[in-house]
């Protein structure tokens, strides 16, 4: 298994998050236009998901995004291995009057049950994960039969051109333009292309699923058999 992207333990690229870091990471991701895509992410993935359904965000940071699910009713609940981060998110439900849980741990050793959930989300953590192998096996295992887990990230194949078009429409004064294109070139360097995210899939216990390409990022999606 020379291939690295088939590896099932990684580097970490960087620490955790945590204190001064972590918030001022909360507060570059809680700007009016990321709030905006959060909501209209949320309000996305609200159209295929049944009423009531128990919904989990793996690496959920500041917890805007899960916060936006649980305001349309989806009993909502958020893993980060970042303390700093559980404490923000909760803040932040509570301010926003939503019922939102955030508990702390890792993505490779849930702290949840098997089948307590319908359906999981994760954006833009995957490519971080020590133990991808690991973290898809628990994402099957606490998922109900029937239930989806989706990966969004940045693609690995993902050009300098594309980046820089996709900064362009955030919105950035020029500084942090700048720093969010060097960001993301260096984070490519950590992702996976579709190819390198199907062979990850096929070791673990979902086996298959569907990637699709969207702009500098890839979907990937993955259903545990009934």
């Amino acid at each position: 298994m020379g291939n690295t992207e088939v590896k099932r333990h990684r580097t970490k690229l960087v620490p955790e998050m945590e204190g001064p870091v972590a918030r001022a990471y909360a507060r570059g991701r809680g700007t009016a236009p990321q709030l905006a895509y959060y909501r209209s992410s949320a309000a996305a993935l609200a159209k295929e998901l049944p009423e009531g359904a128990d919904v989990l965000e793996v690496a959920p940071g500041p917890g805007f995004h899960a916060v936006e699910l649980a305001r349309l009713g989806f009993v909502v609940t958020g893993l980060d291995v970042s303390r700093t981060f559980v404490s923000l998110a909760s803040d932040y439900a509570r301010e926003q009057g939503v019922a939102a849980k955030f508990v702390h741990g890792d993505v490779a050793k849930m702290p949840f049950a098997p089948e307590s959930f319908d359906f999981l989300i994760c954006q833009a953590a995957f490519k971080n994960f020590a133990d991808p192998v690991d973290a898809l096996d628990e994402m099957w295992r606490v998922l109900r039969p029937g239930g989806v887990a989706v990966v969004q990230d940045l693609r690995k194949s993902a050009t300098a051109g594309e980046i820089a078009a996709e900064v362009d429409g955030m919105s950035l004064g020029p500084v942090g333009a700048l720093t969010t294109r060097f960001t993301l070139g260096q984070l490519r360097k950590r992702a996976y292309t579709p190819e390198g995210f199907e062979a990850l899939v096929r070791e673990s216990r979902f086996g298959t699923c569907s990637v699709v390409v969207e702009g500098i990022g890839i979907e990937v999606r993955m259903r545990k058999s009934e």
